[in-house]
């Protein structure tokens, strides 16, 4: 998933996390925090990916010279 899926999933996720705090169902209530924490854990795994990435990129310089 990309960030603007992530970004668009937590959006998703605060609405029904709302509508379902009016509407007094703790179901929905409880799906949108599940959608948030969802695109939360997907954006930390993307950064992870990114840095090592970055260190692998490094070490490969290293070696080179």
């Amino acid at each position: 998933m990309g960030n603007i899926e992530n970004e668009f999933e937590n959006a998703k996720g605060k609405a029904k996390e709302t509508a379902g705090k009016a509407m007094g169902d703790s179901e929905l209530e409880t799906e949108g925090k599940l959608d948030q924490a969802k695109a939360g854990i997907e954006d930390a795994a993307e950064d992870v990916k990114e840095k090592a990435g970055e260190t692998a990129e490094k070490i490969k310089n290293v070696f080179k010279r």
